[in-house]
């Protein structure tokens, strides 16, 4: 397990899918924030290619997230789109409804970095989010992303197309203790 302030990152266990499709997948609205891709229904017990961890994709690793203390299920964290040519990937996360506004974003995005440019030795790790996406963007600038641009109206979401920040963080740019 990775070790963050408040929360780790570990494997996906067969016993979390349930809890994380019925809090963050079957939500229409956050799952259709959260993913570049229209929301279907997921037959319940079906291989779900969102939650499910196929071992051999390299370029694709999904951690759960669960709390230190307790090691209760929080969300999920992912390390998407890794270049291994380039060094460089994609971050993102998802925190179950009960578990936002207690600083875990900004944790899992903490040891995602620690996890791509240390273990991995990535060069850049980047992240996109909806521009309305507070806590993301709250959670990228702690830990030292910087804001690269703006992708007008890239994302179509719920009968509206919105605007997503681009946000990027160099390796000689982290600071691993720069979160707070």
């Amino acid at each position: 397990m990775l070790r963050g302030n408040k929360v780790g990152l570990r494997a996906r266990h067969e016993d979390d899918i349930p809890i994380l499709r019925a809090e963050l997948y079957d939500d229409v609205v956050n799952a259709s924030r959260a993913e570049g891709r229209p929301w279907r229904p997921i037959t319940p017990g079906s291989k779900d290619s969102r939650l499910v961890v196929d071992d051999k994709e390299q370029g694709h690793v999904p951690f759960s997230v669960v709390e230190l203390e307790g090691g209760t299920l929080v969300g999920t964290a992912t390390l998407w789109g890794i270049d291994n040519h380039n060094r460089f990937a994609h971050i993102g996360l998802g925190l179950l409804p009960s578990s936002r506004g207690k600083g875990y974003g900004t944790d899992v995005v903490g040891v995602l970095c620690h996890y791509g440019f240390i273990v991995r030795g990535l060069q850049r790790l980047q992240i996109e989010t909806l521009a309305d996406n507070a806590a993301m963007l709250r959670s990228a600038e702690r830990n030292g992303f910087v804001r690269e641009g703006v992708l007008r109206s890239s994302a179509w979401v719920m009968g509206e197309f919105l605007d997503e920040v681009l946000l990027g963080l160099l390796v000689q740019d982290w600071k691993p203790d720069s979160r707070g």
